[in-house]
């Protein structure tokens, strides 16, 4: 998915004209801390709710209180992740797209980024989750992929974790079954260490196996 297929029609952008007021007033109305400043069409900077708040001063209008404003963009040919990767970088709420020619075309929100992955088909799609955690020298998909496959499931989507202290990696599965006992018991045959997992498992059943082990041990 590309950046230009995610802009929202829902955020308007501010003029260089606007008072600190109306950028505030805007920022409350469509729930973001950042919008978009255009002068005469171009795209000149992203305000902060922060910024303004800074400045004290309601009446006097962006081009009066800031000469120059930061100008972090997404081009329209960038994909999703990238789009993602910029917000994350800036820590942004919303990031203004732009074309080859740095043309504003829009812009897009944390908020409509994440209701787009969730209405994903594999987000969407019944099934089960796994966390793995793994040596990042350990990481094969290829291997993740066989074991998953050896018991007849299918991963629907996966996405890596890494920290910069740590030489581990955290893979999240997505699988097309709820229940995932005969795969986590591959996994763990592999020496894979299972961080979490969420299945259909219930409460009851659960209750129902510790309260057998109970008589068993009784029993015993």
């Amino acid at each position: 998915m590309r950046a230009q297929e995610l802009i929202t029609e829902e955020i308007p952008p501010l003029t260089h004209l606007d008072t600190a007021e109306k950028a505030l007033n805007w920022m409350e109305e469509f729930k973001v801390s950042h919008l978009p400043v255009l002068k005469n069409g171009n795209f000149v900077g992203v305000i902060s709710e922060s910024d303004i708040l800074d400045k004290q001063e309601m009446d006097k209008t962006l081009d009066v209180l800031f000469q120059h404003l930061p100008r972090p963009y997404a081009l329209g040919s960038d994909h999703i992740y990238q789009v993602l990767a910029r917000i994350s970088e800036f820590k942004l709420s919303l990031i203004p797209i732009l074309d080859e020619n740095e043309t504003y075309l829009g812009c897009t929100s944390v908020h409509h980024l994440l209701t787009l992955i969730a209405n994903t088909g594999s987000i969407k799609e019944t099934g089960g989750i796994i966390v793995l955690e793994m040596a990042f020298s350990d990481y094969s998909m290829a291997q993740i992929a066989q074991i998953v496959e050896s018991n007849d499931a299918k991963i629907l989507s996966s996405y890596i974790m890494s920290s910069p202290d740590s030489t581990n990696v955290e893979v999240t599965l997505k699988i097309n079954q709820i229940e995932l006992d005969r795969i986590i018991r591959t996994f763990e045959r592999y020496d894979y260490i299972i961080k979490a997992s969420y299945q259909k498992s219930s409460y009851s059943d659960d209750m129902q196996f510790r309260y057998d082990a109970l008589m068993n041990y009784l029993n015993m």
